[in-house]
């Protein structure tokens, strides 16, 4: 079980689908599939269960995640979670971008004379950024078809999802 905490969030986007109750397993499914589908180089998808900390953790606090990411060096702390969950008659469907160092790298930035240099590594160049951008909207636009899907299995109008996430990278 990983954790993930609210500080580590750079960007993000929900949408709650009305009386999709039921289906999140669809919905996890279908996402993972179009990211599949996208073939995006280098991006690897598993399935996990998150804890937002370890006392939570540890009395049973803990969603199931679909987490992307890119193992290059300069991508690897960036990671998306993807979690769809029944909320009352509902299903709530969200992403999030995060950031997160492992911790022998978030330590280096504490040793005189190596932190500076350390975080100037830990710098996207344009082309990082631009590869960052592709990936996370990858997951996004996949996430986004999976809802489509459903909603339109429930006829329900799909002109009414805010499609643009909220932060670092305002992915639409």
């Amino acid at each position: 079980m990983a954790i993930l905490t609210n500080e580590q969030v750079i960007d993000n986007w929900s949408f709650l689908i009305e009386k999709g109750n039921g289906k999140a397993e669809e919905i996890f499914s279908l996402t993972e599939d179009y990211i599949k589908d996208a073939k995006a180089p280098s991006l690897r998808i598993k399935r996990e269960e998150i804890s937002p900390g370890v006392i939570s953790g540890i009395f049973g606090t803990k969603r199931d995640f679909l987490i992307a990411s890119d193992p290059g060096f300069k991508l690897k702390p960036y990671q998306v979670f993807i979690n769809v969950r029944d909320y009352g008659e509902n299903l709530d469907v969200s992403w999030y971008l995060t950031y997160r160092l492992p911790w022998w790298r978030a330590l280096l930035r504490f040793i005189p004379g190596i932190g500076a240099a350390s975080a100037s590594v830990e710098d996207l160049d344009l082309f990082n950024r631009q590869d960052l951008t592709a990936y996370a909207t990858v997951c996004h636009h996949s996430t986004l078809k999976a809802v489509e899907n459903l909603m339109q299995k429930l006829n329900q109008d799909t002109a009414k999802i805010d499609r643009k996430s909220k932060g670092f990278l305002g992915i639409s």
